[in-house]
């Protein structure tokens, strides 16, 4: 099953979703209230749009997500090599280091995820 596309706002939705899930929609509500400045019709809004997606359920006012955080990233990076860089993810890494300075720690963890990916292990 493909992970359904999540837009930018819908994401920070998520992001609270999942630090508390399961959750009861009105605390949902509250917590989009105060951490992104949401009317109440906004959060059910968005929780009936992304429960239609199978982003998340809504069953019984508890709402909890079917899709997870590392799913969503996962598909957002590989939506962005295949579109940017024609699926080529050492050119998306050239690119990426290039630009941005990486520490010796940073540098020698991924070598480590590198490693492990060569073992035949997770990244």
């Amino acid at each position: 099953m493909d992970t359904p596309k999540i837009f930018e706002s819908e994401y920070r939705f998520c992001l609270i979703l999942w630090e508390h899930e399961p959750m009861k929609s009105s605390e949902l509500v509250r917590l989009c209230q105060e951490q992104l400045g949401w009317k109440p019709t906004t959060t059910y809004t968005v929780i009936k749009r992304l429960s239609e997606r199978g982003v998340l359920k809504n069953e019984n006012t508890m709402v909890s997500s079917l899709v997870s955080k590392d799913e969503v990233q996962a598909a957002e990076i590989d939506e962005l090599v295949e579109k940017k860089f024609e699926g080529s993810l050492p050119a998306f890494v050239a690119a990426f280091t290039r630009h941005q300075k990486l520490s010796e720690k940073e540098i020698d963890e991924v070598q480590r995820m590198i490693d492990r990916f060569r073992e035949g292990g997770k990244p």
